[in-house]
């Protein structure tokens, strides 16, 4: 019996080591406009408590750094968060243990952009979205930011409506203006979307063409894999996988999906699709035999890009950055050195179950005794929900008007 739960804690120490970097070396990026009013095309549920200020959503963003421990960086939205001194915005958040993290453009809401932005068949057009993701470069230099994220809402709703070939030479043009406007060191982000706002072609439609469009515009033009911008049943994972593999993977916005852009919280409906991202990941930070991957997957940026659209925003965003933090716990747990020699042997079954092995492993219990260990909460959720800071914020923040889109 004593070799039996010896052989159980030396077990438990191991497993502990090998997810510790969930805790340690994970970081997760929170967006301003998580925390605000938000909501679909049909409907805007407002909420008591929310942000009315650009200062308060950092407010927001650090809390749930304080229960989580791994959410250090904020994202801006410009025009949304927009301010007279954003060194001083910076400032505020370094005060409250935050970075400012990705600064995100807007080139899709004002009446000029209803046949495009960058893609635009005006020039005039075409020259203030050129200005405004400037600008947004200029914010980047001034906060310290380190990633310009470029998403656009350019395409069109019917054929014949313009020149598909076109309008790819004027996104490539207009971007290449942008890229020497980036500060030392940033990296800038392309976005895709499979449909929406436009439903006949999007401009930047799927990963092949951002690929191929940053490697016109420069080396430090990367992709940003959004998980809801997909057609259903796409392979993420080895979307993922390619883009390691070229170099080019920058970052994520992460939510879930049932059905399409549906901005739902972090693996809250498909978690094993998830994990097999995680996976891959891993992977690639594991594998020293192929250094452009390894670099890539350590630079990869997790940026949380849901719709708080009728769950409450503190507790949703907590329960997003635990949900990716339990899954790459799990990526984590994949006995490599197995599944390579599954792999090598052409061995089906083992090499799967390498995998779900990992995935059907309780992680919850390790994380929380890492977390107790660095002085934080183990289960950040439920210490939210016990502490009563939604109260409180919500009495601090009566009266006024609570910011949301636009």
């Amino acid at each position: 019996m004593a070799d039996t739960a010896s052989s159980t804690r030396a077990a438990s120490a191991a497993a502990i080591d090998r997810v510790a970097w969930a805790v340690d070396g994970l970081s997760v990026e929170l967006p301003s406009w998580g925390f605000v009013n938000t909501g679909t095309r049909f409907r805007v549920f407002p909420q008591a408590g929310v942000p009315r200020t650009v200062f308060e959503k950092i407010d927001d963003a650090a809390t749930v750094n304080r229960y989580t421990g791994i959410a250090g960086s904020v994202a801006l939205h410009i025009p949304w968060d927009r301010v007279d001194d954003f060194a001083g915005l910076s400032a505020y958040a370094a005060e409250r243990g935050l970075r400012i993290g990705g600064i995100n453009s807007n080139t899709f809401q004002d009446e000029d952009y209803k046949f495009g932005s960058l893609c635009h068949p005006s020039a005039a057009v075409r020259s203030k979205a050129v200005a405004a993701i400037v600008e947004c470069c200029e914010i980047a230099a001034r906060t310290g930011s380190r990633v310009v994220k470029v998403w656009l809402g350019d395409g069109t709703n019917y054929p014949g409506q313009d020149d598909l070939r076109q309008r790819r030479h004027r996104l490539v043009a207009a971007l290449r203006e942008i890229y020497p406007h980036l500060p030392g060191g940033v990296r800038m982000f392309l976005e895709y979307k499979l449909y929406e706002p436009a439903f006949y072609s999007t401009d930047v439609q799927d990963w092949g063409q951002a690929l191929s469009v940053s490697r016109l515009v420069g080396d430090r033009a990367t992709v940003c894999v959004d998980i809801g911008h997909h057609a259903m049943g796409v392979n993420i994972e080895q979307i993922v996988a390619i883009l390691l593999a070229e170099g080019r993977l920058g970052g994520f916005d992460l939510n879930d999906k049932k059905y399409g852009d549906d901005d739902l919280m972090v693996g809250s409906i498909d978690p094993y699709q998830l994990f097999r991202i995680t996976h891959e990941l891993v992977n690639a930070m594991r594998d020293d035999g192929d250094p452009v991957a390894q670099r890539c997957a350590r630079d990869t940026v997790y940026m949380i890009d849901q719709c708080h659209n009728i769950e409450p925003k503190m507790p949703a965003m907590i329960r997003s950055v635990m949900n990716l933090q339990e899954v790459f716990a799990k990526a984590l747990l994949v006995d490599r050195e197995a599944l390579l020699a599954a792999q090598a042997a052409g061995d089906v079954l083992e090499a799967n179950r390498a995998l779900a092995d990992a995935f059907a492993t309780d992680v919850r219990p390790l994380l929380a005794e890492l977390r107790t260990a660095r002085g934080l909460p183990a289960d950040p959720y439920r210490a939210y929900l016990e502490s009563g800071d939604d109260a409180a914020r919500e009495a601090a923040r009566a009266g006024g008007s609570a910011a949301g889109w636009g």
